[in-house]
């Protein structure tokens, strides 16, 4: 028993060491099949990383995205949203810009709302020590829809 615990705890230790743990918030443009319908978004996002080398880190990312609905023809569209949970990788391609990318699943989080296939490929610049400005793409693949957002962001190392 006391050889489990100390494995734990060196475990956690090891972790906590080499981690490092985002929140971040993002504004976009509609793309895809939801810009007929959705006239901006908003969301926040927060990922926890690992660090498996000194320029790559990989980790797991939870956040909200909000499409903010659109009126059409005079019919007020309800806003659309969804929680991307996702497996996420950063390369640090020099000191200050970040290549990445996010790969999961968004949840529907609306009422009717389908979940789908989630990607969020991205480049980021560096401006502090734990500030970092995002440019993304993200996707969902929602049945035989592709919801998807332009959008620039930052993102804060706690």
């Amino acid at each position: 028993m006391k050889k489990l615990i100390l494995v734990a705890a060196l475990i956690a230790g090891s972790f906590s060491m080499n981690a490092q743990f985002y929140v971040g918030v993002n504004a976009g443009v509609p793309g895809g099949d939801a810009s007929s319908i959705t006239s901006f978004t908003l969301g926040v996002d927060a990922t926890y990383m690992l660090s498996a080398e000194e320029d790559f880190n990989y980790g797991l990312s939870a956040g909200y995205l909000n499409f903010f609905g659109k009126t059409v023809a005079g019919f007020k569209v309800p806003n659309v949203s969804f929680i991307p949970l996702a497996f996420s990788g950063r390369y640090n391609t020099s000191e200050k810009f970040m290549i990445g990318a996010d790969v999961g699943y968004a949840v529907g989080a609306s009422s009717g709302t389908d979940g789908g296939f989630y990607y969020r490929p991205m480049v980021g610049y560096s401006i502090g020590e734990n500030t970092t400005l995002s440019a993304s793409y993200s996707g969902i693949s929602v049945n035989s829809a592709n919801v998807s957002t332009f959008g620039l962001g930052i993102m804060f190392g706690i």
